[in-house]
């Protein structure tokens, strides 16, 4: 507003001198008439200048990281003009939590350049943006304030993985195939089971060269593997709306930042939600069974009566597609997990292993837990305690008929460390 002000007021007195020179004829106006033009003239090109001859890039690390890490980015300033800079704002509207990137630069010289590096603590899972941005500057005499919009090459996303535990006493009943179609599937994993050879193909690694049948063939032979004789694993997510208790993923804050750099950070802590309890439960257990070479895939209905899947399938690919699918996951779901569990059990397979996560205390979904048990499918279920949350109601009940189902289960409560909670089998 002052800058419009100044200007203004100044193109107002550069009228006025017009308008004397013109009815009074003295030189002294004509003079303060070329003389306030000038100024103008050469104010609004020289903030013009400021703004467009300027190079600005900004290169991040990595756009992939875990809650309780950070996204670093370099930024860096170019004065590409024949003009110094007297100072150059660049103002980011990322919408990264904590993330602060706008930076003001001071007494850039030409054909000069300043870098900077920014170091955003990330505290919640999600897809972020980085960008839209802009530059603002004005002329020395601070009459004219221009801004410059950067170009979408400017912009881009980063994802936020929830937090993922190590579980190395976690130990459910696994289901095992003994034989039959599943074991004679062809896979591009290494495992201990070799059903032929054939020749080799471009980007065969060589620890699968089979050396004996390469010497009698005279030509490059490799192995081909079948898939290990172990049944699958499908993690269920209770994302229903209804069931979850604590805060919810839209009333989740980020911790106050200390006030000079040098002060620690506060840790990452998981907040009072079954909400993100959940999450990070399923994340957990996609990472313990993908690290044991096991097909893992997670279905969760968490938007309306949407259906959100990830195939089962190996490897860090798969690990990386279900941190992903969770790392934007809400507690939107209409759908009760007793009706999922219902929907999903025509697609399981005798001896399929479900992992079933969830706050919900109502005994239809331990029915359906007893269903899925009677047809040879191995049911553990993860019960995260609501009562721990602040809720006037417990699950006690709920881990009785379990116990009573014969369905084995473990039980988290808010503040309870997850490597421990789920250790502890019932």
């Amino acid at each position: 507003m002052h800058k419009l002000e100044s200007s203004g007021v100044l193109f107002l007195l550069w009228l006025a001198s017009l308008l004397a020179a013109l009815t009074i004829g003295h030189p002294l106006f004509f003079n303060l008439f070329y003389l306030f033009g000038a100024i103008l003239l050469l104010s609004l090109l020289w903030a013009w200048l400021n703004i467009n001859s300027i190079r600005i890039s900004r290169q991040v690390r990595t756009r992939h990281v875990h809650v309780g890490q950070f996204i670093e980015e370099r930024f860096s300033i170019q004065n590409t003009g024949l003009l110094a800079k007297l100072w150059i704002e660049l103002k980011d509207e990322s919408d990264l939590p904590l993330h602060k990137a706008s930076r003001v630069v001071s007494n850039l010289g030409r054909k000069q350049q300043q870098s900077w590096h920014v170091r955003t603590p990330c505290y919640q899972r999600g897809r972020f943006m980085l960008g839209p941005a802009s530059i603002f500057s004005s002329d020395p005499f601070g009459l004219f304030l221009l801004n410059r919009n950067l170009p979408e090459s400017f912009t881009s996303h980063v994802v936020i993985y929830p937090l993922a535990v190590n579980l190395p006493a976690f130990q459910p009943p696994i289901g095992q195939l003994t034989g039959g179609e599943v074991t004679r599937r062809r896979t591009h994993y290494v495992t201990t089971n070799v059903s032929g050879v054939r020749d080799y193909a471009f980007g065969d690694s060589f620890n699968r060269i089979h050396w004996p049948s390469t010497a009698r063939t005279g030509k490059m032979m490799v192995k081909e593997f079948e898939l290990d004789p172990m049944a699958d694993v499908w993690i269920f997510l209770d994302m229903e709306e209804r069931v979850q208790a604590g805060l919810s993923y839209r009333d989740l804050t980020p911790p106050t930042m200390p006030d000079v750099h040098w002060e620690k950070i506060p840790a990452y802590e998981l907040p009072p939600s079954t909400e993100e309890y959940g999450v990070v439960i399923a994340a957990s257990v996609a990472k313990h069974f993908l690290h044991q070479n096991r097909a893992v895939g997670l279905v969760t209905y968490a938007n309306a009566h949407h259906r959100e899947i990830a195939q089962t399938d190996r490897g860090e690919r798969q690990l990386t597609r279900i941190y992903e699918m969770l790392a934007v996951t809400q507690a939107h779901g209409l759908l009760p997990l007793g009706e999922m569990l219902a929907a999903e059990s025509i697609h399981l397979s005798r001896n399929t292993t479900a992992i079933i996560i969830t706050p919900a205390i109502d005994a239809e979904w331990v029915a359906a837990c007893r269903h899925l048990t009677a047809r040879g499918i191995r049911v553990t279920a993860v019960l995260i305690d609501p009562g721990s949350f602040d809720m006037p109601y417990n699950s006690i009940e709920t881990q009785i008929e379990l116990t009573a189902s014969h369905v084995p289960h473990y039980v988290v409560h808010e503040g309870d460390r997850l490597e421990e909670a789920l250790a502890n089998k019932r």
